[in-house]
Order: C-alpha cells, then structure tokens, then sequence
C-alpha cells in the first residue's frame, strides 16, 4: 500500500512562508507515522526536521499536527490514519511558532510551566499512610509528558496567550492535591488572576488531544471546585468573569427554577461596564427572537428548584 504524505515545510533562513510537500510511502503493517517521517528523511528528504526520541509516547517530543489534530506520531497508525481520513496532512502544533519544518518553540509553553511553580513549595511532614492511594487523588494529572498537545488545541491560548494553559494547571492541580503541600492557598490565590484558572473555556479540547488522558480540563474544574469551597477569591480584582459566571449561574437557577439569559450577563458583569455594553448587540438580537424573558419574573413552578438549592446549603 503507497499512501501520499502531505507535509508542512518551512525553513526561515530560505522560505518567506510555509508550503506544503508531497511525499509517497510504501507502507507495511504496523508502521506508524513517526516510522515513515524516519524513512523519508533518511532516504527522501535529508532536510525534513522534527523531533522525536523514545518511540514510544513517553517523551511526547513528536507531538505534531495529523489531519488537523494534535497528536505523538509514534503512536499513530498509518494505515488506521489514513483508512478513516483519506488522506495524511502534517503540520507543526498550532499556537506555537514554528522554527523549522514540524519542530516548533516550546519556550511559551516551558514559562507557564515555570510560572505554576511545579514543585512543593513549602514541605510539611504527613505520616506514610497519607500517601497510600495518593495517584488516586491526583486523578492522574501526573501522568503528564510535556508534550504540548493540549497548549497547541487550547481555544483560550489562540486567543488570550497571556493565559496559563491547560498543561500547567494540571501540573498546579498536581500538587494542590499532594498532601505533603503546606502552602495551598497560596498556591490557590496566584490562580485565581487574569489567566489562571477562570478564564477556561471549557472546549474540551485539552481532553480529547491529550494522549496520556490526563483530562487537563477536569484538572482546571477540581482547582475552581477548591476555590469556590474556600470562598475564594472575595469580591473585588480578582473576582473574574468567569468565577462570576458560575457562582451567578448558581444563584439564578436556585431563585428562578431556570436558567435566566437575561438576569445571568447582568449579575455577572455589571461591575465592568464596558463588558456589559459590549453584549448589548446580542441582547437585542435575542430579544428579537423572544430569547430575552423578564429578568426579574419567576417562573411558575420554581419552588421546588428553589428547595432543592436550600437542602444542599444546609448540608
């Protein structure tokens, strides 16, 4: 079987831009594409670069773009690849500058790594039964490569760079959860600024690109839940749009018995008014189509929601 790979070249010192080239593999069973990458460059194109080292998706240097997804090209089938895509495109990871071919700069991603501090940072003593279980706890945010992958799939990292991204907080998470840290809410106070823990969007994304399943979002989630149970951030400049979003969620959905659109962009964003202005030309494309209910009437039947949310606050 002969398949055709497309591949993304670029070399700075030469090219004004990126172009594609086609090359043609024989393909045998059980050859991954890192194997064809390998067979190219050795007998094709000696120029082709990449990176790659353990073959065995556990240094994640071969993260790459395949058919549009992130993905280790050690683990990917070529013969599975191309039977469900009809086709092999190979870019270099997205959201990352290219610096030749498919390598890219990871120094953006190293810095947010740096900046969770990804280490105890003040060490209490626990007695060792406190560790038994503790990959448990960790929900298996240790079993993080460093790939990069799910930095690279981040909507918010496309938009917002400033954000820390989905790998570095599951690194905080890791050791928020580690009993052995005596300092977790100073750990939990440096994520609550602009670009820490709020400002996920929730694609999921990071989960589905993620090749080790160490579900990043979920990470992000359980690190909110922690800050939420601590009461944590109070009001004020730290208190983001996105905190605000599910606490007045909450808070809606308990007065009202449902969801109101128009109460929610009120009670989350009338203490930056620009924000709130900014809405307005969706607001009026809802209200014409009767999306807008009164934001203050209640629905009938509410009372049973409404007792539902005042049992679990007594608990």
């Amino acid at each position: 079987m002969r398949i055709k790979l497309t591949i993304q070249k670029f070399n700075p010192e030469l090219d004004p831009e990126p172009y594609d080239r086609d090359y043609f593999v024989d393909v045998h069973p059980g050859m991954t594409l890192l194997n064809a990458l390998l067979k190219i460059k050795s007998e094709v194109d000696g120029t082709l670069t990449f990176r790659a080292s353990c073959r065995s998706a556990i240094c994640g240097s071969c993260a790459m773009q395949i058919n549009g997804t992130q993905k280790l090209a050690c683990q990917v089938s070529l013969r599975e690849e191309f039977s469900r895509h009809q086709k092999m495109v190979i870019g270099p990871m997205a959201n990352m500058q290219p610096i030749k071919d498919l390598v890219v700069q990871m120094t953006p991603f190293w810095d947010k790594i740096k900046a969770v501090t990804p280490y105890i940072t003040a060490v209490q003593a626990v007695p060792s039964r406190a560790l038994q279980g503790l990959h448990k706890t960790l929900h298996h945010a240790d079993g993080c490569i460093m790939c990069g992958a799910c930095l690279s799939a981040c909507a918010t990292y496309d938009v917002s760079p400033t954000f820390l991204g989905p790998a570095a907080l599951a690194k905080a998470y890791r050791f928020q959860a580690d009993p052995r840290e005596g300092d977790k809410d100073a750990r939990l106070a440096s994520l609550q600024k602009e670009g820490g823990i709020w400002d996920c969007v929730r694609c999921n994304f990071c989960v589905a690109v993620c090749p080790k399943e160490v579900a990043p979002m979920e990470q992000i989630i359980r690190l909110r839940r922690q800050s939420l149970d601590k009461h944590f951030p109070n009001a004020g400049a730290s208190d983001t749009i996105g905190r605000r979003h599910i606490t007045q969620f909450v808070r809606v959905v308990s007065d009202e018995g449902r969801l109101n659109e128009t109460r929610l962009p009120l009670l989350m964003m009338w203490r930056t008014f620009y924000r709130l202005m900014r809405t307005l030309p969706l607001g009026a494309k809802m209200f014409l189509r009767g999306k807008t209910p009164w934001p203050f009437k209640k629905m009938p039947g509410h009372a049973p929601v409404r007792r539902i949310f005042k049992r679990f606050e007594k608990h």
